[in-house]
């Protein structure tokens, strides 16, 4: 069954790995034929990302509190809307403060998450070389989270969210800019030479995703495409009906079985995403904006509430 694991795990890392090269490539072919500001394109690409993303935060009550009684679930799943709403206006109404303290903790969530994930492969396939965890979790998690936040396209997306975020830097884009990238590319040599050649061509992956595509691309292909694929293949390890198919030696039900039960989550986020568009009579692009800020404020509870996950996976 082992061997099954580090098939979908395999099978997973390519894909993500494909979806940012891809999303790389239509940027720098839409931006040369559409123009760097045509927003039409970006939103189509994003939108699709995230939507593929959303689910995989919705089985974190089955995670946390397995096999639990209605009345404790249902406590649980209120106090995990109220923390994510909290959060919500803490990104629209507080402005830069409440937008950074997200910004730090899903960079901190994305960096665990993503080394989480290769260390349980590395246990799957018996490699034994280890993983300079710290140096990678660093860089998996600021490079697409930072970056595309100083480029100097984001100007106006952050404006679509909320314009007091625009300078949010307070002016040290280009320290941050230099600082994350300069960092990026010392975690892409330290990993080259620890013999760690897929985990140093991950980082340049992202390092080039986040420097060439719009920050509308860059984040939502990462998050969709990259860090959801490989924590719902961490699912697959811990739900029931996931190891039930890997016992029966399927591998693509193990997968499948661990986003079906977070299709309604994709549902809800866009449903409130669209309501908050009409309540602010902008229901254009702005809705994958308001999207994504429901996106950026999930991730406070889902962080929290996969803590155990994640330091289980790096044991």
């Amino acid at each position: 069954m082992r061997d099954l694991e580090y098939r979908l795990f395999s099978q997973v890392r390519n894909f993500s790995t494909i979806a940012v090269l891809l999303a790389i490539t239509l940027s720098v072919i839409f931006s040369q034929s559409l123009g760097e500001t045509s927003i039409h394109w970006q939103v189509v690409i994003a939108v699709t990302a995230l939507a593929l993303g959303i689910p995989h935060g919705a089985l974190d009550h089955l995670v946390t509190l397995p096999k639990s009684k209605p009345t404790v679930m249902a406590l649980f799943i209120a106090i995990y809307v109220l923390v994510a709403i909290v959060a919500v206006i803490a990104i629209l109404q507080f402005n830069v403060i409440g937008f950074i303290f997200v910004l730090l903790m899903s960079a901190t969530h994305f960096g665990i998450g993503d080394a989480a994930f290769i260390n349980e492969m590395d246990r799957r396939g018996g490699r034994k070389k280890a993983l300079p965890r710290t140096i990678y979790a660093i860089a998996a998690g600021a490079t697409p989270v930072l970056i595309p936040l100083v480029n100097s396209a984001s100007t106006d997306a952050l404006a679509q969210v909320n314009p007091a975020l625009i300078d949010w830097h307070q002016g040290f884009d280009q320290e941050i800019l230099y600082g994350v990238s300069g960092f990026a590319v010392i975690a892409i040599v330290t990993l080259f030479l620890s013999h760690r050649k897929r985990e140093s061509l991950d980082i340049a992956i992202l390092l080039a995703l986040a420097l060439i595509a719009p920050p509308l691309i860059a984040f939502a292909v990462y998050f969709g495409c990259w860090h959801a694929m490989r924590h719902t293949a961490r699912l697959t390890l811990t739900l029931d009906s996931s190891q039930r198919a890997f016992a029966s030696g399927d591998s693509k039900s193990a997968f499948t079985r661990s986003v079906i039960p977070g299709l309604p989550a994709l549902a809800g986020t866009f449903l409130i995403a669209g309501l908050l568009a009409v309540l602010d009579n902008q229901f254009n692009d702005d809705f994958f904006w308001m999207a994504l800020v429901v996106v950026w404020a999930l991730t406070v509870p889902h962080m929290a509430v996969t803590a155990k996950l994640d330091r289980s996976a790096l044991i």
